[in-house]
């Protein structure tokens, strides 16, 4: 038998676990931004503890259109994008600027969640770009998290001029630099601490 002070560390452990939904404003298969996210991925694998981080794919979700839900449901695509955001326990972004705003896949995403219940509520989010004139975009997604109760950590902030030298990407689109990969790292840290804080796990 499990002595119970065993069974309180083992789900100790296991609610220590963060779950982060990696969401992409950008469809192209080798875009810096989904390169961001895949090196979140793996730094949470292997260098960060307690931090596990899925790519959230959004390209299926239709339009917004209220039409589409009936008797309270939604579209199966949404509903089970829906269930996975309200699953997670915080939320990563990485964003392009397309003139001066977030992408029309992104917003479309932030809208589904929204629809009541609003699945983004409570959570913590951060957001990372691969263009140098991204903090444009991420202004305007901090706007919308206001109204949608996403709660952005403030610092590190993380723009990267991916078109200018040295080279950052590979023609895969996978993140190459070194320092690059450890400034994400630090993003992922300063909202795995955030995250915790809102959860009350530490003072």
């Amino acid at each position: 038998m499990h002595s119970i002070i065993g069974g309180r560390s083992a789900m100790s452990e296991e609610k220590a676990v963060i779950k982060v939904a990696a969401l992409c404003g950008s469809l192209r298969k080798a875009s810096f931004n989904r390169g961001l996210l895949r090196a979140a991925i793996e730094l949470s694998k292997e260098q960060i503890t307690g931090l596990h981080v899925e790519f959230i794919d959004t390209s299926s979700l239709p339009m917004l259109n209220t039409d589409l839900e009936q008797n309270g449901r939604f579209p199966p695509e949404v509903e089970e994008f829906r269930q996975k955001i309200l699953e997670a326990d915080c939320c990563f972004f990485a964003s392009p600027d397309y003139n001066y705003s977030v992408t029309p896949l992104l917003k479309n995403a932030l809208d589904w969640g929204s629809r009541p219940p609003n699945v983004w509520a409570g959570k913590a989010a951060a957001v990372v770009t691969a263009g140098g004139g991204g903090g444009r975009a991420q202004y305007h997604l901090r706007q919308i998290g206001v109204f949608l109760d996403l709660h952005f950590i403030n610092k590190p902030e993380f723009y990267l001029n991916a078109f200018q030298p040295p080279v950052k990407f590979n023609d895969d689109g996978d993140l190459i630099d070194s320092s690059a990969r450890e400034r994400v790292k630090d993003v992922l840290l300063s909202l795995q601490d955030l995250t915790l804080r809102l959860q009350g796990n530490k003072s």
